[in-house]
């Protein structure tokens, strides 16, 4: 790594680390293995949203030309959000692609992902499922964002015992966990939809 982007990013954490908007919002980072090419970043969920309580982890790769290119950023804790991918954690947001400026810095990026939980972008959406169901069955979203939070993220709410009892049918039926559980969340907790489905993969 350059010693531009070195001192640029030793600059930076520092930043995130003394911000009182970041602490405000509930915001970490950390270094992996003392480097600054690897970062762990730690987001809260946006009160009044289905994430509410979780606790995200982002993994921050820093590259070569920062910083004029974007970090790589993607989520390590699982989300059901129309703009992240719930199968690999990549992020749709305009300042990690074509948006960036070499002025923004790692708390422009973790406060601008935060701010995408609470402000979903639908229609430019990097999973179409679940932006599908966030249009279409907003009830439904809702509740599965809810439920992989409290999953996945240590939400604050208890498990939604009703889609425990469907997810705890499938497992019954023989089918592995992880599997059911992202069978039941892309159909809507419909249990013969997501039986079907798991025959069919």
């Amino acid at each position: 790594m350059s010693n531009i982007a070195t001192a640029r990013i030793q600059r930076e954490f520092k930043e995130v680390v003394r911000s009182e908007e970041v602490s405000k919002n509930n915001i970490r980072l950390e270094l992996i293995d003392g480097s600054f090419s690897k970062l762990k970043g730690e987001i809260m969920g946006p009160p009044d949203t289905p994430y509410e309580g979780g606790k995200f982890n982002l993994d921050i790769v820093i590259p070569e030309t920062y910083p004029f290119n974007p970090p790589k950023v993607k989520f390590i804790t699982k989300i059901w959000h129309p703009n992240v991918s719930s199968v690999t954690g990549a992020i749709c947001l305009d300042i990690l692609k074509d948006q960036w400026a070499a002025a923004m810095t790692l708390r422009t990026v973790l406060l601008s992902i935060q701010a995408l939980l609470a402000s979903p972008e639908p229609d430019d959406p990097q999973d179409a499922v679940v932006a599908q169901q966030f249009k279409e069955q907003p009830t439904a979203f809702l509740r599965t964002a809810k439920y992989w939070t409290s999953t996945y993220a240590e939400g604050g709410e208890e498990l939604d015992s009703e889609c425990q009892e469907k997810l705890k049918k499938l497992v019954d039926m023989g089918f592995d966990l992880e599997s059911s559980r992202t069978a039941l969340s892309t159909h809507s907790w419909v249990v013969e939809r997501a039986i079907e489905a798991l025959f069919n993969t």
